[in-house]
């Protein structure tokens, strides 16, 4: 379980220097073609403008997604059951008591959200209440704790600053590229260094996807062996996600913003492919979890 964790989080950093590494290679490419004289000018400009789309979401995503998803506060008088379980697991985590809101949909599924444990909150859907047993609520409960304690929420928003980065200095080059923009660059090598620099630009941001969608369904393995450790019984959790695996209606509260929040692809029964996935295959969740000892 300890193994897990830790070759969880070294993937996920290994994902984090190759992100770094395709921004600082488009931004040479790009000093080399415009010669900004080494300030790499474009990068900067898609950094402060990809920190400026994403600050919004940051500190209001929360409300967002749990408005978009329809999600209601409960308290401990309405629903003590759930109350219970998520008060213990914060207990057993140091974890601060989130807020609990409940979806009123009968497919199975939960999420997490709040750039901070202090500011958590959890969604679970009212199918997922109905129909897990305790311990396996428990263990999809735990799961979303996991995603809080380990600052989540805070590690994907740093990770879409990174995307639109990319996204938007890709767009730069293939434009001034395209309608010459190059014309000051440096003479000589300077066609084939464009040539190279379009061909990246056009390939980064669909590198740079794929990349996002891996490290998201690494943080979800990660949150998965986590909460295993939090409930010390893998078996909940397995036992829940062949549940949902086993659903054959998508939410009908999700959206393609939403679904990454979630702890299971909520659009049951779509055929995604595993590259542009924000989540593992469900098979291979529960085989890892029963592999845990």
């Amino acid at each position: 379980m300890y193994n897990q964790i830790d070759s969880n989080k070294r993937k996920s950093i290994i994902l984090m220097m190759i992100f770094i590494a395709i921004i600082i290679g488009l931004g040479y490419i790009f000093d080399q073609v415009w010669n900004t004289g080494g300030t790499y000018l474009g990068v900067w400009i898609a950094i402060i403008v990809s920190l400026s789309m994403t600050a919004l979401s940051y500190f209001t995503g929360d409300k967002i997604a749990l408005s978009a998803t329809g999600a209601r506060p409960i308290t401990k008088e309405e629903n003590g059951y759930v109350y219970r379980l998520v008060e213990n697991l914060s207990i057993t985590a140091g974890l601060p008591m989130p807020k609990i809101y409940i979806i009123e949909d009968s497919a199975i599924n939960a999420f997490a959200t709040g750039r901070k444990p202090e500011m958590a909150s959890i969604a679970v859907t009212r199918g997922a209440i109905d129909k897990l047993e305790n311990e396996e609520l428990e263990g999809v409960l735990a799961h979303e704790l996991s995603h809080v304690k380990n600052y989540d929420i805070r590690f994907m928003t740093m990770v879409a600053v990174l995307v639109g980065a990319i996204v938007l200095l890709s767009d730069i080059f293939i434009r001034g590229g395209l309608f010459g923009g190059h014309g000051h660059g440096r003479k000589g090598s300077g066609g084939i260094l464009i040539i190279v620099g379009i061909v990246l630009a056009i390939l980064s941001p669909l590198i740079a996807e794929m990349i996002k969608m891996a490290i998201s369904r690494k943080r979800e393995y990660l949150a998965d062996a986590d909460g295993s450790l939090l409930t010390r019984y893998p078996e909940g959790l397995a036992r829940a996600l062949e549940k949902i695996n086993q659903q054959s209606q998508p939410m009908q509260s999700a959206s393609k913003a939403t679904a990454h929040l979630f702890f299971a692809n909520p659009f049951s029964g779509k055929k995604i492919s595993s590259l542009f996935s924000t989540h593992p295959p469900i098979e291979d969740r529960v085989k890892q979890l029963r592999g845990m000892a």
